[in-house]
């Protein structure tokens, strides 16, 4: 690869991290800019936390019915 096809290959993919380009026309959809993909690891992560928050409440009120005796 020559110095110029490098170059050249750095901004395609700044290009494609900014939105300024779209990802290559085989792909079926374009790729995420680096904003995107960064929005998506924080939601994926945090969808995830409220998952194990969700579990430890439904635990916590099984447990609170179950003490009380007062069962839904």
């Amino acid at each position: 690869m020559t110095a110029r096809q490098t170059i050249q290959n750095w901004v395609a993919e700044a290009d494609r991290s900014e939105g300024r380009r779209a990802a290559k026309p085989a792909t079926a959809d374009p790729s995420l800019t680096a904003p995107e993909r960064d929005e998506l690891v924080r939601l994926r992560r945090e969808n995830r936390q409220l998952k194990v928050e969700r579990d430890i409440l439904s635990l916590a009120t099984a447990w609170f019915a179950k003490e009380t005796g007062v069962l839904p």
